[in-house]
């Protein structure tokens, strides 16, 4: 069994003035404690919630004696997050001042300080009285609660002082059984589109991140040279242009369709998906010998990691089973006489230097995705093998033949949304 969360964003109605000053109010005290805890904890190094708690919890309780005694704790949670997030970062020489600059806030609710008061309500704790808040729900709440996702007991609240709202962050809960696999999906990210092998065939899904990136690149370089001269660096109005071309929720949209078109599919034959075993921050890492100012950004920018975590996410909703596998030399090495495979060039398109046979980039990788799947799972892996109808390529009557080693199917980018899950007898 799995548990899978996930997070929701609901705003209430408009908030009476008397009742938004009261949030004001409680917002200034929580800025206040959370500030306080974590200049205490970056200067003692302390990064456990427990002990940050035993150490200031009278302390806060004699300071805020108005406020319900657990905003202590949540306060305690909040800052420790932040204290952590700080301290890694100066032992990795990446932060940019010694303490945290706590600009923005949300305020953190446990089981204590709210409750569901109805169905589009809830209830929360202040240090005046407990306030009722009408939410204003959106088909998306409505979606898990109809699935049998169930309300977790934290919460978060952020005010909206302009439009006189509070911005709810719910959090649903839901427990999936993952099944036993009978076969398998690898998944190949590469920086303009992403491979995927079933059933012996691989379809290229074009995703265009990087034109999104560069589009993106080249018009925020326009932005800055016209508007930081005129009103300063990181201006409002540059800002505001910027929020308009909406690069982060174009990647998004592509990598979740992505993501639902490959869980789909796999849930459908029962089959796990194979990822590459990619590090916390793989486009770091890929740019570390690279010069070129512009290639640097698109590398950084390209989604190889968020693609991979929208199909985990996926994944745990399906009770379909991930495998990470090692992609060192994938796209390198052929499969059938584990030789190396020269590309001349640039081309996509490579020879196999024992048998001089045609193999796509995209292709070679996604099979040794599977092959070192099927070496390294352990018992849940089927056994090493062809399945039936698993590796045979139309044009050869062996395994893994030469002809049309090299020919993926290729799914356009504007099409990515309307591909069908193709069915098992297809």
């Amino acid at each position: 069994m799995i548990e899978a969360t996930r997070t929701v964003v609901v705003e209430s109605t408009q908030l009476p003035r008397k009742v938004l000053r009261i949030f004001v109010e409680l917002e200034g005290m929580y800025r206040n404690m959370v500030e306080q805890l974590v200049l205490y904890a970056t200067r003692n190094e302390l990064t456990s919630f427990t002990r940050l708690k035993t150490l200031k919890y009278r302390e806060l309780r004699s300071l805020y004696p108005q406020l319900p005694s657990h905003y202590a704790y949540t306060a305690c949670q909040d800052a420790s997050t932040r204290a952590k997030s700080i301290l890694r970062l100066k032992k990795k020489g990446l932060a940019k001042s010694d303490y945290p600059d706590v600009r923005e806030v949300s305020i953190w609710l446990d089981d204590h300080l709210w409750r569901v008061k109805s169905l589009t309500s809830i209830e929360i704790a202040t240090h005046r009285s407990r306030i009722i808040i009408e939410l204003e729900y959106h088909k998306q709440p409505w979606k898990y609660v109809n699935s049998g996702w169930e309300l977790a007991s934290e919460a978060k609240v952020k005010l909206d002082k302009k439009s006189r709202q509070a911005i709810i962050y719910l959090t649903f809960k839901k427990s999936f059984e993952v099944y036993k696999p009978r076969g398998f999906i690898t998944v190949d990210v590469n920086e303009n589109h992403v491979a995927v092998l079933v059933d012996g065939r691989v379809y290229l899904f074009e995703t265009s991140f990087r034109d999104i990136v560069l589009g993106y690149y080249y018009r925020r370089k326009r932005v800055q040279e016209k508007y930081d001269k005129l009103y300063g660096v990181n201006c409002r109005v540059g800002r505001k242009i910027l929020r308009k071309l909406k690069e982060r929720k174009r990647k998004s949209d592509l990598r979740w369709k992505l993501a639902n078109i490959i869980i789909r599919v796999a849930k459908e034959r029962q089959y796990a998906v194979v990822l590459e075993r990619l590090g916390k921050n793989p486009g770091k890492e890929m740019i570390n010998h690279i010069n070129d100012e512009q290639l640097r950004h698109r590398i950084y920018q390209a989604s190889f990691k968020g693609v991979q975590k929208a199909v985990e996410e996926k994944a745990m909703e399906y009770g379909a089973p991930v495998i990470c596998v090692d992609p060192r030399n994938t796209s390198k090495t052929c499969p059938i006489h584990n030789a190396k495979i020269i590309y001349s060039n640039g081309s996509r398109v490579g020879r196999c230097s024992k048998c001089g046979g045609p193999w796509h980039r995209d292709v070679v990788a996604c099979y040794n995705l599977l092959l070192r799947a099927r070496l390294g799972d352990g018992s849940n892996a089927p056994s090493l093998g062809w399945l039936k109808g698993g590796l045979n390529l139309d044009g050869s009557l062996v395994p893994l033949g030469s002809t049309a080693a090299h020919d993926p199917i290729v799914v356009a980018r504007a099409h990515v949304g309307e591909v069908e899950v193709p069915r098992c007898n297809e």
